[in-house]
Parts: structure tokens; sequence; C-alpha cells
């Protein structure tokens, strides 16, 4: 590979990189310019919306709430899926058809194990 090739493929990269640092610099700078800096006691608290914090704030949270939530985004992300499924599904034809098939047996049966394990119970 010659170097003019070489600076022809990787040139627009790396100027692409330096405008990308400089710009969060020049940002990063600029703010901490601009921004008002009135450091009070109140402001140095952990909350600063004039509620007393009572207790700790590293509670436990059931894993419930967790679980749940991972159970929906995942479900939720698959689901998206099935938009440019539906949309390309005449040129994907029958093959296509039947892999969404496939695909949409792998979510419920990923749906029924999460209920079998009762992922999806609300415990209080």
């Amino acid at each position: 590979m010659e170097a003019n090739a070489f600076f022809d493929n990787y040139l627009p990269l790396a100027l692409l990189t330096i405008i990308g640092f400089v710009f969060v610099a020049v940002s990063l700078l600029m703010s901490r310019m601009v921004r008002p800096s009135n450091k009070t006691k109140e402001k140095l608290t952990t909350y600063e919306c004039a509620e007393v914090p009572i207790g700790d704030a590293r509670i436990h949270f059931n894993i419930q709430y967790y679980m749940i939530v991972i159970v929906f985004l995942i479900f939720d992300v698959e689901v998206l899926f099935l938009y440019p499924w539906a949309v390309q599904l005449k040129k994907l034809g029958a093959i296509g058809f039947f892999e969404m098939i496939v695909f949409i047996e792998v979510l419920i049966i990923g749906l029924a194990y999460a209920w079998r394990k009762e992922a999806l119970e609300w415990i209080q």
C-alpha cells in the first residue's frame, strides 16, 4: 500500500477523531467558564430538593424489580425487529416468513420460561 492511498483512506478518520476530541474539550472548558459556581452547604448535600434525607441512601431493592425491567427490555427490543421484517416481507418471501415464525416461537418460549420462574410477579 502506497503512502497516498494510506492517507486517502485514514486521513478523514483521523480528522474526525481529532475534531471530536477538540469539540469535547472545548465544550467542557466553556461549560466550566460559564456555569455559576456558588457552592453552599445546601448545594453540596445529597438531595437538593428541600427534603431532608432520612436514613441511608444505600437501601436494598428486591431483585424482582430488576428482573421485570430486564424481561421487559429484552422483549421490547426484540419486538422492534418485527417492524423491519414486516416492511421487507414481500422481498423475503416464504423463508423470511418462517424465520420470523421461529423467532416469535423463541420469544414465546422465553416468555413462558420467565412466567414459569415467576420473573413477572410483582412482589411487595
